[in-house]
């Protein structure tokens, strides 16, 4: 038994000292001021968000960018609320280029369709994806400019994290999330992609023609950035950069509550059997023995497979590894004052991801109000 705890803590080593080492290998990008040159077509599905939607108005309004080099496609997936009217309402009398286009929902997937048709009747070639319940960064199209014309890409991941974070609940979301912002720019730093993320991404719309957008896993109902991401590094690998840039950080909600964090968490875990990257399978594989092992790891004491010293050992090791790739992210997105939350979330995180995994693999999930099968 003991080899095989060895085993998986030098991997799980290896692997998170990887994202580590390559999230520094990552250049963080500084913004020159140049005149404006691209044209965006800005595409947000919606569902029910009128409690988001203010924040996410009121930063549009104070978005920098020039007003008719951009125009925005809300996309309404049979909203019961007042989102639409709020819409109207806040962008109507403002030099604001906007659509509010109906979903027509024919997969199994709302958000795919619902992207689908909005890229369909852009007017621009730059696509740039978010969700509803975000807050964009006042120069996040001045990044995104500055980062197309200097390089030569045509996807181009970037970063999101949390905002109201005021209870222990949604910091342990940050945490967790800021986790996995961390591997996602370590993934991009080793040549590694396997992350990214809707709420803050941007491709061409050639490019998504060509890849015949959602086209192959329409029948999964989350996953639109993931998969996507997937098909153009199969395809176009050297069309990949992210945008390393604290301009360009897009700030989303957390769940208020366990109910909803753990039905977005196995939302996002239920896909994962459909990946294509054997990388991103093998990371996820690696971090569910990780934690596992510390599930199990009291009865194994008890049982005296282990002893508690290795146990202690194996903790302090993981404890330590994970810190150093969170101190990192939580550095560059201005967040390093939650991670005083760290401790206690790291006894909680195997827990909470073993039971997500579980839960994936053997039954549905509830979102937006629909229920969703395995």
């Amino acid at each position: 038994m003991l080899i095989i705890v060895i085993v998986i803590l030098i991997l799980y080593l290896l692997l998170i000292g990887s994202f580590t080492f390559g999230f520094d290998k990552v250049k963080s990008v500084a913004l020159e001021d140049i005149k404006a040159k691209i044209d965006f077509s800005i595409v947000i599905p919606f569902r029910n968000e009128a409690s988001h939607l203010p924040d996410l108005l009121h930063s549009i309004l104070e978005l920098n960018y020039t007003k008719h080099k951009f125009e925005i496609l809300f996309i309404d997936d049979n909203s019961e609320d007042e989102s639409v009217k709020l819409i109207r309402s806040k962008l109507s009398k403002t030099q604001i280029d906007f659509t509010i286009l109906t979903n027509d929902q024919y997969s199994n997937s709302p958000k795919k369709d619902a992207i689908t048709k909005a890229i369909s009747q852009s007017k621009y070639d730059w696509i740039v994806t978010t969700d509803a319940d975000c807050k964009l960064p006042k120069y996040w199209l001045d990044a995104f400019d500055y980062f197309i014309q200097k390089n030569d890409t045509k996807f181009i991941v970037a970063p999101v994290t949390y905002y109201q974070t005021n209870s222990f609940l949604k910091r342990f979301q940050l945490l967790d999330f800021l986790s996995l912002q961390g591997v996602s720019i370590g993934g991009f730093g080793i040549n590694k992609p396997i992350l990214c993320n809707g709420a803050n991404l941007a491709y061409t719309k050639t490019l998504f023609s060509k890849l015949n957008g959602f086209e192959g896993n329409s029948h999964i109902s989350s996953g639109d950035d993931i998969f996507l991401l997937q098909k153009v590094i199969e395809k176009y690998p050297s069309q990949i950069q992210y945008l390393k840039n604290e301009n360009a950080i897009v700030k989303t909600a957390p769940q208020p509550n366990l109910k909803n964090l753990i039905s977005q968490r196995v939302r996002w875990a239920a896909k994962t059997s459909s990946y294509n990257s054997l990388f991103g399978k093998l990371t996820g594989i690696i971090v569910f023995l990780m934690n596992g092992f510390l599930v199990c790891s009291p009865l194994l004491v008890l049982a005296n497979f282990i002893s508690l010293k290795i146990l202690m050992y194996v903790f302090v090791i993981k404890f330590s590894i994970d810190f150093l790739l969170l101190f990192k992210t939580a550095r560059f997105f201005n967040q390093d004052a939650y991670l005083a939350s760290f401790f206690f979330s790291s006894f909680i995180y195997p827990l909470f991801s073993v039971y997500v995994v579980f839960i994936s693999v053997f039954r549905g999930y509830k979102w937006k109000d629909r229920a969703y099968s395995k």
